[in-house]
């Protein structure tokens, strides 16, 4: 008797949460990144006496906070996400809204360091409303099915704040070293190939670092990868995350920016510089992140064997039944004994090859004789 097939146990979804420490250390990490720039932003903004300096200090500070807040809202969106997946199945409905919902209490407590600088002041309100906004659209971001892709988005968006912070605190010697002199066009040619440096890197480290992860979860998952092009949009995330962050500067933050302006016009000018290179340099990293990804998976593509090359070749046999054997082709043992005995007994060779052509004729004679059947009993 047989015995019973056992079921085989349901494969994995590439896609599905997989609770591990990995996203719970993205979700701490994250907190305290958006932590610090917060604590940074309203100890400048508090220690300015003057009323003009606390403006552009705080236009300063608002992009990096609504960078920081998009990321947390983001990890800690996929967090909440792991942790309710482990009893149950969420759907797409329920997905969207206990990310977007996390998004927005990471943003909620956001706002409050900074409304309650000023509550009187309309600027921090907006500063504060655009944080919570920034780390809403964040959590938004975390419903997508896509977990594996998210998380490691967050880390290349961490990579990326680790690379500017550690070459900001080099920033002297590596602008000496790009060039920068007593004059006005000397230094501004070199904080402009300072910007490019750090852009490039730091595309470079997303990209390396999501990749890194994306074949960290294929391998801890029995070979279950997400698409090919996906590695592509978990390097050039960061990038992503970047533009949208100067979007939300432009728009949601832009009375602040205008009030910013209005202190000088030299201050107008370098709030517009400021905001090109923001731009500018979040492209870069977008477009550096998403092929140094790109390269690097495919590295790994091998192209698909044809299946051709593994069949074995069927041997050509003729209408007498012997196999044709090409002029490269070596004899096999068996004929190689049996050609000495042949070539010894050439009566035998020479009968047994017209059997051989008496056959072949008689086949291809057939079907003359029944098309030629009455010529033939006319001759006779």
């Amino acid at each position: 008797m047989s015995e019973p097939e056992t079921p085989a146990p349901p494969k994995a979804d590439a896609s599905a949460e997989q609770p591990s420490s990995t996203g719970l250390l993205l979700a701490l990490a994250t907190l305290i990144w958006m932590g610090a720039m917060l604590w940074s932003a309203r100890a400048t903004i508090t220690g300015r006496e003057d009323a003009e300096m606390e403006v552009t200090s705080t236009a300063y500070a608002l992009p990096g906070a609504i960078s920081a807040a998009i990321v947390t809202g983001a990890a800690t969106g996929l967090a909440v996400l792991a942790l309710l997946s482990r009893r149950r199945t969420l759907g797409a409905t329920t997905r969207f809204a206990v990310a977007t919902g996390t998004g927005l209490l990471i943003g909620s407590a956001g706002a409050l360091t900074v409304v309650t600088i000023n509550t009187e002041g309309w600027m921090y309100a907006v500063v504060g409303g655009t944080i919570a906004a920034a780390a809403t659209i964040g959590g938004a971001l975390a419903g997508f099915r896509v977990p594996r892709v998210i998380s490691a988005i967050g880390w290349g968006a961490v990579a990326v704040f680790l690379v500017g912070f550690v070459l900001n605190l080099f920033q002297s010697p590596l602008l000496s070293a790009l060039g920068s002199g007593d004059t006005q066009s000397s230094q501004a040619s070199a904080a402009q190939w300072f910007s490019y440096g750090q852009s490039f890197l730091s595309g470079l480290a997303a990209g390396l670092v999501a990749y890194k992860l994306l074949r960290r979860a294929r391998r801890s998952s029995g070979e279950l990868d997400v698409p090919w092009g996906f590695y592509a949009v978990a390097g050039g995330g960061p990038g992503l995350l970047l533009v949208i962050a100067e979007l939300l500067t432009r728009t949601a933050g832009s009375r602040v920016l205008e009030l910013a302006g209005k202190v000088s016009d030299l201050e107008l000018v370098v709030q517009q510089m400021l905001s090109g290179a923001r731009l500018n340099s979040a492209l870069v990293v977008l477009f550096v992140g998403a092929l140094s990804a790109m390269f690097a998976v495919g590295r790994t593509i091998r192209p698909a064997e044809d299946d051709d090359e593994d069949s074995p070749a069927v041997p050509a046999v003729s209408r007498s039944g012997r196999v044709r054997r090409a002029p490269e082709e070596p004899a096999t043992a068996s004929e190689a004994t049996t050609r000495p005995a042949a070539a010894s007994d050439p009566e035998a060779t020479h009968e047994a090859d017209g059997r051989n052509t008496g056959a072949d004729d008689d086949a291809g004679a057939a079907p003359a004789k029944v098309t030629t059947g009455k010529s033939d009993k006319a001759a006779d």
